[in-house]
């Protein structure tokens, strides 16, 4: 399969899920956010090409979810560091902010 997404591309790979599954955009690599789809718009290029583009509504919806952005090959999978107690039930922990010349 070459690079760019076609249009038989796109529909191979919906036929295989329930049709009544809702469709996400998924953008930025880099800090990945998933919007809602407004629909889809076919037209040509500036080099009179047929094109089709999907179109997001301008709703943005948060983060995509880790499984997308490895699937995607965006990211490794990563696990959360584990979470240390910091304090003893009802104890609290002072912290000595004050700045002192070396």
């Amino acid at each position: 399969m070459s690079s760019t997404l076609t249009a038989r591309d796109l529909i191979d790979r919906l036929s295989a899920v329930d049709p009544d599954t809702p469709v996400r955009l998924a953008v930025n690599p880099f800090f990945p956010l998933e919007h809602t789809i407004a629909g889809v718009l076919a037209t040509t290029d500036a080099l009179g090409n047929a094109v089709l583009y999907v179109v997001e509504s301008g709703q943005q919806l948060g983060p995509v979810p880790p499984a997308v952005t490895v699937g995607a090959g965006w990211h490794e999978p990563t696990e959360a560091p584990r979470r240390r107690r910091s304090a003893v039930a009802g104890k609290q922990q002072h912290t000595d902010l004050t700045w002192r010349r070396p």
